[in-house]
């Protein structure tokens, strides 16, 4: 995951609950729920708020309440409870459902309590982050995702190779570490390549702790 940053909502979010003040979110327009989802892919990058692959356009994500609907209705629609979540099936939000999420997207703990190996599997260094990897299956066994962990595994490595680093041999220098953190943690032109987040998470426990970060 990367800590998303909320905006304000949509103008036309806020329009429509001015003239419904008891409305709900599946009473909104096509349009709305539209708009909804492009503001929030926006300011994710272009990534799934879960997982952090490449989400094309609104027509390839969903609308996710991290606080489910049916767990508090009055949030339904509250713009800092929604985010753009890929539409994998059995993984994110797909997965998700109206189970409890103990670590959000917009908690600044879930880029360290979450620890992405560059095997692809990640694990949970607290109970509610294990919890967390187990909801939104995230991937911490093959056995539980083995589709996202081997493409996590693939497109990270495309990332280390592009900017001149061999993920199997790691970098021990902090300088270039650093700088190449640096590099990467920006976005784009509005845009981050798929699973750069992961990438950042695996050369900063690089810098922490080694080469004892390779570990699979």
């Amino acid at each position: 995951m990367r800590r998303i940053s909320k905006g304000a909502e949509p103008p036309c979010l806020t329009a429509w609950k001015r003239t419904n003040p008891h409305g709900r979110y599946h009473q909104l327009t096509d349009d709305i729920r539209r708009n909804i989802r492009q503001c929030a892919l926006e300011e994710q990058f272009y990534l799934c708020a879960y997982c952090c692959q490449k989400i094309q356009d609104i027509d390839t994500c969903h609308n996710e309440h991290i606080e489910a609907q049916k767990l508090n209705p009055e949030r339904t629609l509250d713009f800092l409870n929604i985010v753009a979540s890929c539409n994998t099936p059995n993984q994110c939000g797909d997965a998700h459902q109206s189970q409890h999420l103990p670590l959000t997207p917009l908690m600044m703990e879930c880029e360290t309590e979450l620890r992405f190996k560059i095997s692809g599997r990640v694990e949970g260094l607290s109970d509610r982050a294990i919890e967390t990897i187990r909801v939104l299956n995230l991937g911490d066994r093959e056995q539980n995702n083995r589709s996202l962990i081997e493409k996590r595994k693939q497109l990270s490595n495309v990332l280390f190779l592009s900017n001149g680093v061999d993920p199997n041999e790691g970098l021990e220098d902090e300088e270039l570490l650093e700088m190449l953190i640096a590099d990467l943690s920006p976005p784009q032109q509005g845009q981050m390549e798929p699973f750069t987040p992961v990438v950042v998470n695996i050369l900063r426990n690089w810098l922490q702790d080694g080469k004892s970060a390779l570990s699979p």
